[in-house]
C-alpha cells in the first residue's frame, strides 16, 4: 500500500530548493524583518536541538501511556507540544505531523519521493540514503525488497504501507514495543528507539 499519490509538493520543483530558499531569505532581509546573522543563529540553535532522541521520547511515552499514544496518533502536533519539544514544534514550522503505528499486520515506512521532506526536529538530520534517488524511487515500488536490503525481512503476511511526506505533512513511525521490555522505564525505552525505527527501515 502506497500513499505517494497524495503528494502535493510546492510547484516549480525544477528550481533548486536552496535557490528558492535564498530568494525568500533575501526578500525577508530586504524588508527589514531579520538579518543574515539572525537567520544563521536560529539555524544553529534549531540544528543543535534536532535529534532522533526527540522522536524516541514520543515513542517511549506512547508505549507507557495509552492516553498519550491516542493523542500522538490523532494529533502529532499536540503530542509534540505536550512533551515541550519546542522550538522543534511542527506547528511552528508549518507542517502537520502524522504518526503511523506499526502493528502485527502492518509495517510503515516513510519517504519523500520528490525531495527530502522529513521531520528533522524529531528525527535529526536525514541520512544520506533517505535523500538518495534510489531510495526515493524504489521504496514506493518495491518496499519489501528495499527493507530487506536494510536487513529487515518481514513475513509475507505483513502489509507494508509507504507514506510519502510533503511540505505540509510529515510522517513518523510509531514502532511496536519490543517483547520483554515490560519492566523497562520510559528512559530506558527511549534508548531502544533508533532513527531507522522512526523512519521504518528497522523495527525499533
Amino acid at each position: 500500500m502506497s500513499h505517494a499519490d497524495d503528494h502535493d509538493h510546492a510547484a516549480h520543483t525544477d528550481q533548486p530548493v536552496a535557490a528558492r530558499v535564498r530568494r525568500l531569505e533575501e526578500r525577508v532581509i530586504a524588508a527589514g524583518l531579520t538579518t543574515d546573522e539572525e537567520l544563521d543563529s536560529f539555524l544553529r540553535t534549531f540544528l543543535e536541538r534536532a535529534s532522533p532522541l526527540n522522536g524516541a521520547r514520543l515513542v517511549a511515552r506512547a508505549w507507557t501511556d495509552p492516553a498519550f499514544r491516542d493523542l500522538l496518533l490523532a494529533d502529532g502536533n499536540a503530542a509534540v507540544a505536550e512533551l515541550g519539544l519546542a522550538p522543534g514544534d511542527p506547528a511552528r514550522q508549518g507542517y502537520r505531523l502524522q504518526v503511523v503505528e506499526n502493528t502485527r499486520d502492518t509495517h510503515n515506512v516513510i519517504v519523500c519521493t520528490l525531495c527530502s521532506c522529513y521531520p528533522l526536529s524529531l528525527l535529526g538530520p536525514s541520512p544520506s540514503w533517505y535523500k538518495s534517488h534510489a531510495y526515493r524511487a524504489r521504496v514506493v515500488r518495491e518496499p519489501r525488497a528495499v527493507l530487506a536490503e536494510f536487513g529487515l525481512e518481514l513475513p509475507g503476511e505483513v502489509e507494508i504501507a509507504v507514506w510519502d511526506s510533503t511540505s505540509e505533512a510529515r510522517y513518523m513511525v510509531l514502532p511496536r514495543r519490543p517483547d520483554g521490555t515490560e519492566d523497562l522505564d520510559e528512559e530506558r525505552l527511549t534508548g531502544l528507539v533508533t532513527r531507522e525505527g522512526l523512519i521504518g527501515t528497522a523495527l525499533v
